[in-house]
C-alpha cells in the first residue's frame, strides 16, 4: 500500500470518490430499484429471492399457495406481493397472543 502525503490526500480522495460512483452505476443496473413496487421476478429471480428451489415454487403455484401472474407460459412474480405473502405467514409470539387475550371485551385474567 502506497503512503500518501498530505498534498497528495486531495487527489486521491477525488480518485476513490469517482470509483465509488463507477461501482454504484454498476450495482444500480444489475438490480433492480428496490422501490420499484412494479418489479416482476422470473420463477428464477423468485426463487432466488426466497431462497426456494424451482420445483418447489411450481408446487406452490400449482396449489395456489403463493401470488402469480401468468402469460401464456411464462410465470411473473410481484415483489411487493411476495415479501406481503411471506409476511402473510408471520407467527404470533407469546407476548402478542397474550396482549390479544387480554384485549378480548368480558374476559378476566
Amino acid at each position: 500500500m502506497e503512503v500518501l502525503t498530505f498534498d497528495q490526500l486531495p487527489k486521491a480522495v477525488s480518485e476513490l470518490l469517482e470509483k465509488v460512483s463507477k461501482i454504484e452505476d454498476i450495482l444500480s443496473h444489475d438490480h433492480p430499484n428496490e422501490t420499484d413496487s412494479d418489479c416482476l421476478f422470473s420463477i428464477k429471480q423468485a426463487s432466488a429471492f426466497l431462497n426456494l428451489s424451482i420445483s418447489t415454487i411450481y408446487g406452490k403455484v400449482c396449489r395456489r399457495e403463493i401470488p402469480v401472474s401468468k402469460q401464456g407460459k411464462k410465470l411473473y412474480f410481484n415483489k411487493n406481493e411476495l415479501l406481503e405473502w411471506i409476511r402473510s405467514g408471520k407467527k404470533s409470539t407469546l407476548s402478542e397472543i397474550a396482549n390479544s387475550i387480554n384485549l378480548i371485551p368480558g374476559r378476566r385474567r
